[in-house]
C-alpha cells in the first residue's frame, strides 16, 4: 500500500518566445501550475495544470486549480493507496465536482509515480500500451502577421520541425482572416498542411461563410469555429460544408464526447488531457471518436514539459491519429524547465521511454520562476545561464 507522504503545488511563469495572438487573449508568458507528490518510500510524481490567457479560455484558472488541489483533493489522497491510480481518481470524482485541470495534475502525478513503480512508461498503464514511439507535430502560427507567419512556417520546414500549421483566428473581419490564411497557404503549398482554429469566436452565419471560403482557398481544417455548446450548430456547420469541422471547447469527456458523436456534429476531435479530465479520459474520448468514425487530432492547452509528455504518453496508444498533434508547447516557451528538453525533429516529438512520464525538472530553472520564489533574480539568471 502506498500512502501519500508530502505534495508541493506552485505556480510556475515563464515567458513566450513572442506573443501569441488567439481570439480570446495575447498571451506574452505561459502560466503552470505544478503538482509534485512524494510517498512513504520516497517514489514520486509530477503532474501539470495549464490552461490559456488567465480565465480568458475556461473556467479553471492557475490559481483555482492549485487552490482545488490543495484544498479539495490532496485531503482525499492522503486516506487512498496512491498505487491504485484508478481507485483513487474515483474517490476525487466523486468528491470534487469539474476541475478537471486540477484532476488531470494529481492523475499524471499519479500515473507518473505507478510508473516509476513499476519500471514502465506510462504510456505502458493506458489501454493496450505503447503502439508509437514518435508523434507529428503541428506549430501555431500566431502573430498575426501575415508576412511573419509565411517566414515562420518557412523556417519551420527548412530547419524540419513541422510541416503541420495552425492558423490562430477570429479577431478580425471573417473576410480579412480568409484573405490571411488564404496567403500563407499560396505560399506553403503543398509542402505543407494548413488548419485555422476560431476559438469559438464566429457565429454561426459567420462559420457558414468562413468555413466555404477557406476550403477554396486551401485550408485543410476548421477547428472549434463556434461556441462549444452549440451542439445542432455545430451539427448543421458540419453536415453543410465541405471542410472538417474539428470539436475543442466543446469536449469535455467522454459524455460529450457522446453527445457530439451521436448529433453528427464533428469530423475531428480534438483530445486535451486537462479539457477530458486526465489520461484516462482522454483515451476514453479517444475510443468513443474512433468508434464513430471521427478523426483524431492530439491538441494542447500550450503545457511545459510535464503537460505535454503526459499528452504524448496517452497518444502513443491511438493507433488511427490522422491528424497529428499539436505537442508544441515547450518550443514556445524561453526556457525548458525540464532537464533533458523533449526531443524535437524529423517534423515529430519523440515519447520518453523512461519509467513513469520519463523526464526530470531542471531543479534550479524551476526555482527561478516559480512565482513563489524566495531567492535573489541575480542568482537565480546567474545559475540557470
Amino acid at each position: 500500500m502506498a500512502m501519500l507522504d508530502h505534495a508541493d503545488t506552485f505556480i510556475v511563469d515563464v515567458p513566450t518566445i513572442r506573443p501569441h495572438v488567439l481570439a480570446m487573449a495575447t498571451m506574452h508568458a505561459q502560466t503552470m501550475v505544478i503538482v509534485r507528490l512524494v510517498d512513504a518510500d520516497g517514489v514520486d510524481g509530477v503532474g501539470e495544470g495549464t490552461t490559456i490567457g488567465g480565465l480568458s479560455y475556461g473556467e479553471e484558472s492557475p490559481e483555482s486549480i492549485k487552490s482545488a488541489i490543495d484544498t479539495y483533493i490532496l485531503p482525499i489522497l492522503r486516506h487512498c493507496d496512491i498505487a491504485c491510480v484508478a481507485a483513487t481518481m474515483a474517490k476525487v470524482e466523486k468528491s470534487v465536482r469539474g476541475n478537471h485541470f486540477a484532476k488531470c495534475a494529481v492523475e499524471t502525478a499519479l500515473l507518473d509515480m505507478a510508473g516509476k513503480r513499476l519500471g514502465v512508461p506510462v504510456s505502458e498503464l493506458i489501454g493496450g500500451g505503447r503502439v508509437r514511439d514518435s508523434l507529428p507535430v503541428a506549430w501555431t502560427l500566431a502573430s498575426g502577421d501575415t508576412a511573419r507567419d509565411i517566414a515562420e512556417g518557412e523556417e519551420m520546414l527548412d530547419r524540419r520541425r513541422h510541416r503541420i500549421f495552425k492558423l490562430k483566428i477570429g479577431k478580425r473581419e471573417v473576410r480579412d482572416d480568409v484573405a490571411h490564411v488564404g496567403a500563407i497557404c499560396k505560399a506553403l503549398g503543398d509542402r505543407a498542411s494548413v488548419r485555422v482554429d476560431v476559438n469559438q469566436n464566429w457565429t454561426e452565419a459567420q462559420a457558414r461563410i468562413g468555413m466555404a471560403m477557406l476550403h477554396d482557398v486551401g485550408c485543410d481544417l476548421v477547428e472549434q469555429p463556434i461556441a462549444g455548446d452549440a451542439i445542432a450548430a455545430m451539427a448543421r456547420l458540419s453536415k453543410g460544408q465541405p471542410i472538417p469541422l474539428m470539436a475543442d471547447e466543446a469536449l469535455n469527456g467522454p459524455r460529450s464526447a457522446m453527445r457530439i458523436a451521436s448529433a453528427h456534429a464533428a469530423s475531428v476531435f480534438a483530445l486535451k488531457i486537462a479539457q477530458s479530465g486526465g489520461l484516462f479520459a482522454t483515451a476514453d474520448v479517444a475510443a468513443i471518436g474512433t468508434a464513430a468514425g471521427i478523426g483524431l487530432y492530439g491538441g494542447t492547452m500550450l503545457e511545459g514539459g510535464v503537460g505535454t509528455v503526459a499528452s504524448a504518453h496517452v497518444f502513443a496508444t491511438l493507433p488511427d491519429l490522422a491528424w497529428g498533434t499539436e505537442l508544441f508547447g515547450p518550443l514556445l516557451q524561453t526556457e525548458d524547465i525540464l532537464r533533458e528538453p523533449l526531443g524535437y525533429a524529423d517534423f515529430s516529438l519523440a515519447v520518453p521511454t523512461g519509467a513513469g512520464l520519463g523526464i526530470a525538472f531542471d531543479e534550479d530553472k524551476l526555482a527561478f520562476f516559480r512565482r513563489d520564489r524566495t531567492s535573489p533574480i541575480l542568482h537565480a539568471v546567474t545559475a540557470g545561464a
